[in-house]
């Protein structure tokens, strides 16, 4: 995974009043959870802000990073787990961030690239992305930028499952029944084959 440095400050104040101020002043409210647990057993959170202009690099782009964050000079290691935009300008209001470590896996979604021209666009089908990302549990360092697919035996009709995907150092945390890519007949393809039935 590439690596990218976010620079962000602890925040004392939290609430929808307090995080509004802030997303006025151009920065985004963020929380980091990791191993620290209280009382109830849950994750402790510690609550901070970065400007947007510092997330942009990262939001904003089909990669995912290991994120080198600095709070106030203190140094996480941390991966973006959840997102939230707002349902109608699509504007960032806040990031969940999960502090991770060289002995300890976790479960993210890796985008998926479909390499080779398929046998079943050659015969004038359509290939379908279904799934844009497949979730992969491993250790952070083992984790790809891809999961390079190769299709080009792939025909009209067949598909491509999570199942059917090996990838050294990684496990597959989405389900295998989960459809990747597929083939798809079309007009033309359908108008070979015919042709080539009459023949």
């Amino acid at each position: 995974m590439k690596e990218i440095n976010v620079t962000g400050q602890k925040r004392s104040e939290t609430g929808k009043k307090a995080s509004k101020l802030m997303r006025k002043e151009g920065l985004i409210p963020c929380n980091l959870y990791g191993e620290a647990k209280g009382e109830n057993g849950l994750p402790v959170a510690m609550a901070f802000a970065v400007p947007m202009t510092e997330l942009r690099k990262v939001v904003y782009t089909p990669h995912i990073y290991v994120v080198n964050l600095n709070i106030d000079g203190q140094h996480h290691t941390a991966i973006m787990k959840e997102l939230q935009f707002h349902p109608v300008t699509d504007a960032l209001l806040h990031i969940d961030f999960y502090e991770v470590n060289e002995a300890k896996p976790i479960t993210i979604g890796v985008p998926v690239k479909l390499n080779g021209l398929a046998q079943g666009v050659r015969d004038g089908g359509r290939l379908a992305l279904i799934v844009r990302k497949v979730n992969v549990t491993a250790m952070y360092q083992n984790i790809p930028e891809t999961l390079d697919i190769d299709v080009t035996d792939l025909t009209i009709g067949k598909s491509i499952k999570v199942g059917d995907l090996k990838f050294e150092g990684l496990e597959m945390a989405t389900s295998k029944e989960v459809v990747v890519c597929t083939i798809k007949a079309t007009r033309k393809s359908n108008a070979a084959a015919q042709a080539a039935e009459e023949a």
